[in-house]
């Protein structure tokens, strides 16, 4: 006669983060070093920038002094007065922007309407300006520095002429300009210009009525990363043209005298030249979001 032996069901060990207890406490620490972590971050990557705009207002006693003072006893403005009466101030000022302006305008137009060929049309060759167009990019500027150099000697356009160093920045800009114009381009879909011809529009009127409303927040985007590169650029502008035609980058870098430099005044010029490029981001700042994003969704 077989025996029948009930076994009584194991106890299973209780799970502390069935609860959520250590998962939640888990969080919460993670939350907090993730946090802690940022915010040193942001401290350190802040204090050049805040070094700067106090060095900016502090009176000679203060920014010639050894010991370090974080916040000034004495506010003044004279740094500022000294860097916009400096010799070659104003006209470094009145170059960078001229220089600027009318690089990221060309680069905008060139880039556009070739992007626009690359993206709208199908000819010969055009996987390969597309594979040049990224090589491009992957070359140092300074390589190429030399070559450039003599080959606008050669035209007379170095020295006492900013339409050479403009020239240079237009190339400078141009890879990235049509790459990402391009990127916008193609993700306009071609049913509406197919639709607008069938309406009676010219090609022509599609580009003004179509593409190019539509590639807006995508010129504002790139026209900022054109604005920064060409307005912060000190090496080519340095090399090609003479001190009176340079921009204030090139100033502030031979803003030094047998005595040494002045702090308080270089600190001034520094936050001057910062302006047109915070002024500029302010104006458009509404596109560059919708700018940055409207070339990564394909319609």
């Amino acid at each position: 006669m077989a025996v029948v032996t009930a076994t009584a069901p194991r106890r299973r060990k209780p799970n502390p983060a069935a609860d959520g207890t250590m998962t939640v406490g888990r969080t919460r620490t993670g939350n907090l070093v993730a946090n802690a972590a940022g915010v040193i971050f942001s401290i350190v990557m802040f204090f050049p920038v805040y070094w700067v705009l106090i060095t900016s207002f502090k009176p000679q006693t203060e920014w010639s002094s050894f010991d370090p003072t974080f916040i000034p006893d004495a506010p003044t403005l004279d740094n500022f007065k000294s860097a916009f009466n400096a010799p070659l101030f104003k006209q470094s000022l009145v170059n960078g922007i001229v220089i600027t302006a009318v690089a990221v305008l060309a680069a905008l137009v060139v880039g556009f309407l070739a992007a626009l060929a690359v993206a709208r049309f199908r000819f010969y060759g055009r996987r390969a300006i597309i594979l040049v167009v990224l090589a491009v990019q992957l070359v140092p500027f300074i390589a190429l520095l030399i070559p450039i150099f003599l080959m606008l000697q050669k035209a007379e356009l170095t020295g006492s002429s900013i339409v050479g160093v403009t020239l240079v920045y237009v190339v400078l800009l141009l890879p990235y300009t049509v790459w990402t114009l391009r990127g916008f381009i193609a993700g306009i879909p071609r049913e509406l210009d197919e639709a607008a011809m069938i309406d009676g529009c010219t090609r022509g009127q599609v580009f003004w009525r179509i593409i190019l409303p539509l590639t807006g927040p995508g010129l504002v985007a790139t026209s900022v990363y054109g604005f920064i590169q060409a307005w912060n650029e000190f090496i080519i502008i340095n090399t090609l043209n003479d001190p009176e035609h340079q921009n204030l980058m090139a100033w502030l870098m031979q803003n030094q005298t047998s005595r040494g430099t002045y702090w308080g005044p270089l600190m001034a010029g520094a936050i001057i030249t910062s302006i047109p490029v915070v002024i500029f981001f302010l104006a458009v700042q509404r596109n560059i979001a919708s700018g940055l994003t409207a070339g990564a969704v394909k319609g």
